[in-house]
């Protein structure tokens, strides 16, 4: 099983790579807000279980088996993020919030949430996505449409019948 902490690194080694084709122990140091001997000592681990290409007092790549990890993660973390936005959470929060939940959500979960991303997304403006804005902002609870046209049906029906 991977640790959080593992996926946390894997991810700014990924970035890091994206940006200089490679991480040194000061770049993630830097950006995880941790101490270069407790990178160097993740790295070795990292090395270890074949996710990092490391020598030291070099830089690091992502072996395959790390990139493959690093776009997991990456996918998860979208998936997160596009359904916080659907949600109508600011988008930095959204990135934010999903950096977190990404290390913890379970596989069942995350499916789940990746359907119904997908499933949001193929539809433009759905009237309940509307609503449930409606509801968030004003807090109050939109009648549904499809109930308010059947109780409209019923008082005509009955309208009809005295007459």
């Amino acid at each position: 099983m991977v640790t959080r902490r593992t996926e946390q690194y894997i991810e700014v080694i990924h970035e890091i790579v994206k940006k200089k084709g490679y991480a040194r122990v000061k770049d993630v140091s830097e950006s995880l807000g941790v101490g270069f001997s407790a990178v160097s000592e993740m790295f070795g681990k990292l090395s270890e279980k074949g996710y990092i290409n490391y020598e030291k007092h070099g830089g690091v790549t992502l072996t395959e088996k790390g990139k493959r990890l690093a776009s997991k993660l990456s996918k998860r973390h979208k998936v997160l993020r596009d359904f916080l936005v659907i949600l109508g959470v600011d988008e930095k929060i959204a990135d934010e919030d999903a950096c977190e939940i990404e290390h913890v959500v379970r596989k069942e979960t995350m499916d789940r949430l990746t359907k119904f991303v997908e499933f949001v997304k193929s539809h433009e403006d759905p009237l309940w996505l509307k609503r449930f804005k409606e509801y968030y902002e004003t807090g109050k609870l939109p009648e549904c449409p499809k109930k308010a046209k059947k109780q409209t049906i019923k008082i005509s029906q009955n309208a009809l019948r005295k007459s």
